[in-house]
C-alpha cells in the first residue's frame, strides 16, 4: 500500500505526534508499504511532504484565500480572529494536498482534527480516511480560553464552539476515528456529539528494541553523588504543568535536600520557569537540560519520573519511564489514569495539586523498597501493554477493513 500520514502540526518537531508518525512510517516500510509524511513546516511558512522534498509556500496561497474569504463572502469564519487563523491554515493544507495529489494513495491517515477535516474535503471518494486524534483540542482550547479572559472568548461564543465543531466534522468525514484511551473517546462522544460506533480505542506502542539501545547508550549528563534524581521530560509549555512541579519541589525542599530534578525539554515558557526556579531558591536542585536526543539514557540514571501536566493524552514519556522501570508520579489529566495504576505502578495526584505532588515525591524518596516495587511493576506493565507489533497489527486491520468497505 501507499500511505499518507498527515498532520496540521509542524514536522519535523520534537513531540509525541512526530515521534508517532516516524515510528509508524518505519514499521510500515519494514512491512513493504510506502509512506509519505505531510505537514506544516517548522517555520510555519509552507506545507510540505517532508520525506519527498515537496513543498508549497503559504505566501502563494494566502493572498488568494484572503481575497476570496472576505467577511461578506465567509461571515462564519470571520467572526473571530482565532477562527479565521485556523481556517486559513486549514485551507492552505487543503490546497497544498490537492496540489501534491492524493490519487496516488491507498490510505490517508491523519493525526489531528484539522488535517482530517482538510483532507476529508479534497481526497478521492474511493480513498479511505483514518483519523487519529492524540488528545482533545476542544478541551484544551476551552481551558485556554478560561485561563486567558483577555482573549474575549466566552463559553458558547462562536470561537468556543468552533473546536468541538471541527472535531465533529473531522470524525464524520473519516471512515474511522482512533483514540488512545477511553478518556479521549468520551469527550468526542459526549461533548462533540460523535456517534460511539465511529470511534475506536487502542493504545500506542513503543519500539522496545530501539528504546533499550538508547537506554544503554550512556549519557554525558551524570547523576550527582549522594542524590536521587527526579526526572521530567516535557515541553516547556503551560499544558505540561512544569510550573506546578516547581511549586511542588519548593515544598519538597523544605523537608529534604537529597534529590535533584532534571527537566529535559524546551519551549516558550523556559525563561518564565527558570525565573520561578530562582524565586523559589531551587537553582541548586532543578536543572533545565534543554532538548535531549536520548531521554532513555537519562532515565537509566533516574529514580523517579514525574509528570504534572494540565492536559495530556497518552504521553510517550510515561511509556518510556515505565519501560525503564521507574515509578511515576502523574496528574489525573487526560488518559494518564489509564496508564498508571495508583499504588501499583505509580502514584496519581490531582491536576494543579503541588502539595500532593510534593507529598508523593517525598514518599518515594523516603521508602526505597516501595519505590523499587512500583518501578518493577511499571516495567512489567510496559512490557505487556506497550507492544509496537500489536499496535501495527491493529492499524493494518483498520486499513484493510476500510479498503474492503470502500470496494464493496
Amino acid at each position: 500500500m501507499k500511505i499518507l500520514l498527515a498532520t496540521h502540526w509542524l514536522i519535523p518537531h520534537l513531540g509525541g505526534v512526530w515521534n508517532f508518525m516516524q515510528q509508524l512510517k518505519q514499521r510500515l516500510e519494514l512491512l513493504g508499504h510506502e509512506v509519505d509524511l505531510l505537514g506544516d513546516s517548522p517555520d510555519y511558512q509552507k506545507i510540505h511532504i517532508v520525506n519527498r522534498g515537496l513543498e508549497l509556500s503559504k505566501a502563494e496561497l494566502l493572498p488568494m484565500l484572503e481575497a476570496k474569504l472576505t467577511p461578506q463572502a465567509a461571515p462564519g469564519m470571520n467572526q473571530h480572529d482565532i477562527i479565521r487563523n485556523y481556517e486559513l491554515s486549514r485551507y492552505c493544507m487543503e490546497l497544498a494536498a490537492a496540489y501534491f495529489g492524493l490519487d496516488q494513495y491507498d490510505i490517508i491517515h491523519t493525526q489531528d482534527i484539522f488535517a482530517a477535516r482538510s483532507l476529508g474535503r479534497v481526497k478521492p471518494k474511493k480513498t479511505p480516511l483514518i483519523a487519529h486524534v492524540h488528545g482533545s483540542v476542544s478541551r484544551e482550547m476551552s481551558d485556554h480560553f478560561r485561563n486567558n479572559p483577555s482573549l474575549g472568548v466566552t463559553e458558547g461564543s462562536p470561537a468556543w464552539r468552533y473546536f468541538p465543531a471541527v472535531e465533529y466534522h473531522a470524525a464524520m468525514s473519516s471512515d474511522i476515528m482512533i483514540t488512545a484511551n477511553q478518556w479521549a473517546k468520551n469527550i468526542l462522544v459526549h461533548e462533540c456529539g460523535i456517534p460511539d460506533y465511529r470511534v475506536t480505542v487502542f493504545q500506542y506502542g513503543l519500539d522496545s528494541a530501539a528504546f533499550q539501545a538508547k537506554y544503554h547508550a550512556g549519557s554525558t549528563i551524570q547523576r550527582p553523588l549522594g542524590k536521587k534524581v527526579i526526572i521530567c521530560p516535557a515541553r516547556l509549555v503551560h499544558v505540561k504543568g512544569i510550573h506546578v512541579l516547581l511549586s511542588a519541589l519548593a515544598i519538597l525542599k523544605q523537608w529534604r535536600k537529597d534529590w535533584v530534578c532534571w527537566i529535559a525539554g524546551d519551549g516558550a515558557m523556559r525563561a518564565e520557569l527558570e525565573a520561578q526556579t530562582v524565586q523559589a531558591s531551587l537553582q541548586h536542585e532543578v536543572f533545565f537540560l534543554g532538548e535531549q536526543q536520548n531521554v532513555p539514557a537519562l532515565l537509566s540514571q533516574s529514580d523517579i519520573f514525574v509528570h504534572t501536566c494540565i492536559h495530556d493524552n497518552q504521553p510517550f514519556s510515561v511509556m518510556e519511564a515505565q519501560m525503564a522501570g521507574l515509578p511515576s508520579v502523574v496528574s489525573t489529566a487526560g488518559g494518564l489514569p489509564e496508564m498508571v495504576t495508583h499504588g501499583h505502578t505509580g502514584l496519581i495526584v490531582p491536576v494543579n495539586d503541588a502539595a500532593s505532588t510534593a507529598h508523593h515525591l517525598n514518599l518515594l524518596l523516603t521508602h526505597d523498597d516501595y519505590r523499587l516495587y512500583l518501578g518493577q511493576n511499571a516495567r512489567s506493565f510496559a512490557q505487556q501493554h506497550w507492544s509496537m507489533d500489536q499496535m501495527i497489527d491493529r492499524i493494518l486491520n483498520i486499513y484493510y477493513s476500510a479498503l474492503a468497505q470502500k470496494s464493496s
